[in-house]
């Protein structure tokens, strides 16, 4: 249900805690007592695991609230902050601090939150602090750590803050929980719900700018389940930010599920607006594939892939139909209408609670999917799905090995806001200086198609790669600047990617401060 990557290439992967036991024991006898769970009051097995890429091995780790439909973020030192949930969870705060040992757990702060976080989205903000946004029937946001900097000003002293930009009138099917929220350049959030968004000032408390609504009045917050991202930033050209809106389901879709058992198309289309611009208006583009609950996830050459999800149907137990099994990549700069190519179809469905997030060799890794109100693996038609499967990009194929480069060495062990930095690679098969990028993305916290946190900035270059040493795989250097400004990349550890003509290396973590 929900997946984070860590910089140290370990994944955190969780479900919820109140389905019943899993399979995997609890090691030390370290159960869970809860009088209240309606499945079990005392459970030793772990709902939560940290699963090591390298080796393909996990190991347990323990929860004590219920962590269901929850969110998370990264703060700056690389802590894994993840917040709210159901029941005893909906106002616990939860840290993981990166170990390379078997030492690091969960610590849970039971009561942190001032409001019921359900179905709420984190996003990480320039200062480091944590804005956690939303939920079900919650108008208002607050922070993570609590405490405000002296530059904010509150309209009351108080925790949490009004924002009746949430209101809707959709009293059962709702269609604005986890909404997409992205920083960005200026410092200010864009913020979408239904079909509506606005660029939000938080530290304020107000709207800056209401934006038109996506056309089509079809909504894309859960549970219709459309999916989100800011585009990639590029600090060698004037920044104009762009975010993108793909899938969803109509505006009945489901309430006629509830009333009728009818499940209807899910919404084909994908829209993007420059949210800076004076006059900004979507940019409407077909899919291919017609999809709902599919995972948006930023690839290293830019690209973009739709993976999982459903061609009708909405989110939820039961809820959808047609699984979509044909992931599809957006080239973001190819001409219109021309910008989607789908790709081979995965070995099984992945419906609602399924997950997508890119990995440090440029793979991306699948999990889950259980339509199911408790884990059912016989009579059902989409039983509950344990397995982990990575797709590969077109990028990883053999024949493109002699164009691929291998960061060798960056001469920096932390990156430095507007401070110079020298990569240096070796490719075996060198074009020339345009086709050589440097980027560096910030892996997101992914759950219910939404990826939190997820952005891409291309590092501003020095137009300058010279080869410094002629052997059979001749080295190369290249210079490039850490990023302008904390609201362009906050400050905290994100993957770094040489890309030569359209093939990236392998990812190197960095810090950025």
């Amino acid at each position: 249900m929900h997946m984070q990557l860590l910089h140290n290439d370990k994944i955190v992967m969780f479900d919820r805690t109140d389905f019943g036991p899993s399979n995997i024991t609890l090691p030390f006898n370290r159960c869970r007592y809860d009088p209240f769970d309606p499945m079990l009051q005392k459970d030793c097995t772990a709902h939560s695991i940290l699963y090591d890429i390298q080796t393909n091995t996990f190991r347990p780790l323990s929860i004590q609230t219920d962590t269901w439909c929850s969110s998370g973020a990264v703060l700056a030192d690389g802590t894994l902050v993840q917040t709210g949930g159901y029941n005893d969870g909906d106002h616990t705060v939860r840290t993981m601090v990166p170990c390379d040992d078997e030492a690091c757990d969960w610590i849970e702060y039971h009561g942190y939150l001032t409001e019921r976080r359900w179905y709420s989205t984190d996003q990480i903000l320039p200062d480091g602090r944590v804005i956690i946004i939303g939920g079900r029937q919650q108008n208002n946001y607050e922070f993570y750590p609590s405490t405000l900097p002296d530059y904010f000003i509150p309209p009351l002293n108080v925790s949490s803050f009004w924002l009746d930009f949430f209101k809707t009138d959709e009293v059962i099917s709702e269609n604005n929980l986890y909404p997409f929220v992205h920083l960005l350049p200026d410092g200010n959030l864009f913020i979408f719900a239904n079909i509506r968004s606005v660029v939000f000032d938080y530290n304020r408390n107000r709207v800056v700018k209401h934006l038109p609504p996506i056309p089509g009045d079809d909504p894309r917050n859960y549970p219709s389940s459309g999916s989100s991202i800011l585009l990639p930033l590029d600090e060698n050209t004037q920044i104009e930010p762009e975010v993108m809106v793909c899938g969803g389901a109509p505006r009945d879709a489901f309430l006629n599920i509830k009333r009728a058992r009818e499940f209807i198309r899910a919404v084909p289309t994908c829209g993007r607006i420059k949210v800076t611009n004076e006059n900004p208006a979507w940019e409407i583009e077909t899919m291919p594939i017609a999809r709902t609950m599919g995972d948006m996830v930023i690839l290293p050459n830019g690209e973009v892939i739709i993976i999982n999800g459903a061609g009708s149907g909405t989110a939820g137990w039961g809820n959808a139909r047609d699984p979509v099994t044909r992931p599809v990549i957006y080239h973001p700069n190819g001409p219109p209408n021309r910008r989607f190519s789908v790709m081979q179809s995965a070995s099984r469905p992945r419906l609602y609670n399924s997950v997508a997030i890119l990995v440090t060799d440029g793979r991306v890794l699948v999990a889950g999917s259980n339509p199911n109100p408790f884990y059912n693996f016989t009579n059902v038609e989409f039983p509950s799905e344990l397995s982990l499967e990575a797709f590969l990009p077109p990028y990883l194929a053999k024949e493109y090995d002699p164009l691929r480069p291998e960061i060798v060495s960056i001469d920096v062990e932390v990156m430095e806001y507007r401070k110079p930095l020298i990569l240096m690679f070796t490719v075996l098969k060198f074009l020339k200086l345009s086709r050589v990028t440097v980027r560096i993305i910030a892996p997101s916290f992914t759950t219910h198609s939404l990826g939190m946190n997820q952005r891409m900035v291309v590092l501003k270059d020095d137009k300058n790669v010279s080869m410094v040493g002629e052997s059979f795989m001749k080295t190369y250097s290249i210079g490039v600047f850490g990023p302008s400004t904390a609201e362009i990349a906050p400050p905290g550890y994100y993957l770094l990617y040489l890309v030569h003509a359209g093939i990236p290396s392998l990812g190197v973590w960095v810090k950025v401060q």
